[in-house]
């Protein structure tokens, strides 16, 4: 074009091209460089290219991807593992933290409550246990769902965008998110049964210290999927925080300790079976003490009562029950789970 500034030896091309096709320069030149295109031989000739390319040859077929993605369900699930992986190991203050916190807790309630398991003589001991299960669950599983939540909150903002590149769909991605979670739960859950179980002085069985074990894990792992839950449900974590406290406070009110199911009024006894803390209290103080038969001495009263019998007729623990008890921690961690990845899903808060 007549009048362009020619291009300087070592000058770059893109930079060069953005500063002689300006307004400015367009101004000066009184030129419409947009114009001069449109009446260039080469438009003509892209013009032509792109009706050629535009017919397919005779014979051919139209392009077809029997999936969506790149790769298979398991393939994705793989890679967005993998990719999980290496973001909580590099996580260290998140892990250090939880690893940290689990191991004071853990300490400090085994102090508190040390030895109680194996001193079961008086009605006050039996609810001292229960207060001693009560908080190793409710303490350190808040903590755990309120922990993820910013980690969450993170990866969500990392999962948009690569889910709009088409990398991979939103299944995998919670599959890994709910996988990785879980392992490093696992650890911190033998770590805190092993602490808490020889301090306070449970029997040492291995079926009653599997049953700790798995109320435990099953109890971190709901929390943490809870967590998880809320914040694909929610905007961004400071509202999640705030939803999130709201059912907790439910969930500590009916969990059994604060008020026996017993003496909860009817109309609001179908709560306690609504809070997966209730559920979790019932399975670890029915598995320990569940099956004593010993007697027990009743407060304000000379009489005695049967460990297990005072458990079923004043605080609703049936041991006959457990089996049942084991497989509804299963439906709570399911039911969280699913809540997550469809909402994952089918909610974008995405604002660009």
């Amino acid at each position: 074009v007549p009048g362009v500034a020619k291009i300087k030896e070592g000058y770059n091309p893109a930079t060069w091209m953005l500063d002689v096709t300006s307004s400015a320069a367009e101004g000066q030149l009184d030129v419409d460089f947009a114009e001069v295109y449109a009446n260039s031989a080469l438009y003509r000739r892209n013009q032509e290219l792109i009706k050629e390319l535009s017919n397919p040859p005779p014979g051919s077929s139209d392009l077809y991807f029997p999936t969506q993605y790149s790769q298979s369900f398991l393939t994705q699930c793989k890679a967005c593992f993998w990719k999980q992986h290496w973001s909580y190991w590099r996580n260290s203050q998140y892990n250090a933290i939880r690893f940290f916190t689990t191991v004071v807790i853990g300490v400090m309630f085994g102090v508190i409550f040390w030895q109680k398991g194996d001193q079961i003589h008086r009605q006050q001991d039996l609810l001292n246990l229960l207060g001693a299960t009560y908080s190793a669950v409710l303490f350190l599983g808040a903590s755990n769902a309120s922990a993820v939540q910013s980690v969450v909150a993170v990866e969500r903002t990392v999962f948009y965008r690569e889910r709009a590149a088409g990398m991979y769909s939103e299944l995998p991605y919670a599959f890994a998110q709910v996988a990785i979670e879980t392992i490093y739960v696992a650890i911190q859950t033998l770590v805190y049964s092993l602490l808490l179980y020889s301090m306070i002085g449970y029997q040492w069985t291995g079926e009653k210290f599997f049953y700790f074990y798995y109320f435990i894990f099953m109890c971190f792992t709901y929390f943490s999927m809870y967590g998880m839950m809320v914040v694909a449900l929610t905007p961004g974590y400071q509202i999640a925080a705030i939803v999130m406290s709201f059912f907790l406070s439910f969930w500590n009110l009916f969990s059994g300790f604060l008020i026996p199911r017993p003496l909860i009024p009817i109309w609001w006894r179908w709560y306690y079976w609504a809070s997966p803390v209730a559920w979790t209290i019932y399975g670890i103080f029915t598995s320990q003490i569940g099956d004593q038969t010993g007697d027990l001495e009743l407060t304000g009263n000379i009489a005695t009562m049967k460990v297990n019998q005072f458990l079923k007729e004043e605080l609703g623990y049936d041991h006959d029950f457990l089996i049942p008890v084991v497989f509804a921690h299963v439906g709570w961690v399911l039911l969280f789970f699913l809540v997550f990845a469809y909402g994952i899903k089918f909610l974008n808060f995405q604002r660009r």
